[in-house]
C-alpha cells in the first residue's frame, strides 16, 4: 500500500518488484504489475532466492529467537534496497524513492536513521544514485490522501504477510484493513 501510494503521487518513470523468496511475492508481483500499466511506469521484476534466509509469516517457519516480530526477514531492507539500486542504475536512474512509512520504523531498517546511513553508502559507491523515503514522516493513510490515491486503486495493494492471498490476520493484512477503515471513516 506504501508503494503503491508513492508510485501514484510521484510518478516515477521506472518501479522494481523484488521477489527475494517471500511467501506472498506472486501476488505483490501482479499487483505491482497491475498499478504500473495503470500509471504507465516502466515495471521490473527482479528474482533472487533467499527464502532459506528468512524466518517468519513471510518465510512460512517460525520466528528466529532474534525476531523482533513475525514476519522478521534480516536485513531485508538492506538486501532489496541493494538489489533495486543495482537496477535503478542499469536503467538510468539516479534517484531510488522508498514507500517507507512512519509505522515502518519498528524495525531498524524502516528508520530515518537507517534511510540517512543506506543513502551515504550508495554516494559512496559507483552511480551516482541517491536515496529518498520522501514518506517516512507520514502514516499510511495521510500517505494515501496526500497522494490523493483512489480508494479502488488501493484495492490492488497486496499486504498480506503470509500468501498471496490475503490471510486477514498477519500484520500486513491488520494495517491494510485498519488503513482502509480511517480513510472511509475520514469520508465521512
Amino acid at each position: 500500500m506504501d508503494s503503491l501510494a508513492v508510485a501514484w503521487w510521484l510518478r516515477p518513470s521506472t518501479a522494481i518488484t523484488i521477489d527475494y523468496g517471500q511467501l506472498a511475492a506472486s501476488a505483490e508481483i501482479e499487483a505491482a504489475m497491475r498499478i504500473c500499466a495503470d500509471l504507465s511506469i516502466e515495471h521490473h521484476v527482479l528474482r533472487v532466492d533467499c527464502g532459506g534466509l528468512g524466518s517468519g509469516d513471510m518465510a512460512g517457519r517460525a520466528p528466529d529467537s532474534l525476531a523482533p516480530a513475525t514476519d522478521w526477514w534480516p536485513f531485508r531492507n538492506q538486501l532489496i534496497l541493494t538489489l533495486a539500486a543495482m537496477k535503478s542504475i542499469s536503467a538510468g536512474a539516479t534517484t531510488l524513492l522508498l514507500g517507507t512509512v512512519r509505522s515502518d520504523a519498528a524495525h531498524q531498517d524502516g528508520t530515518e536513521g537507517f534511510v540517512r546511513a543506506i543513502a551515504e553508502v550508495f554516494e559512496l559507491q559507483e552511480g551516482n544514485l541517491t536515496v529518498e523515503a520522501p514518506a517516512i514522516s507520514m502514516t499510511t493513510a495521510e500517505l494515501v490522501r496526500e497522494a490523493r490515491v483512489p480508494l479502488a486503486m488501493l484495492s490492488w495493494a497486496h499486504s498480506c504477510h503470509r500468501s498471496p492471498v490475503t490471510c486477514g490476520s498477519c500484520r500486513g493484512c491488520s494495517k491494510y484493513f485498519d488503513v482502509i477503515r480511517e480513510l472511509i471513516d475520514g469520508l465521512d
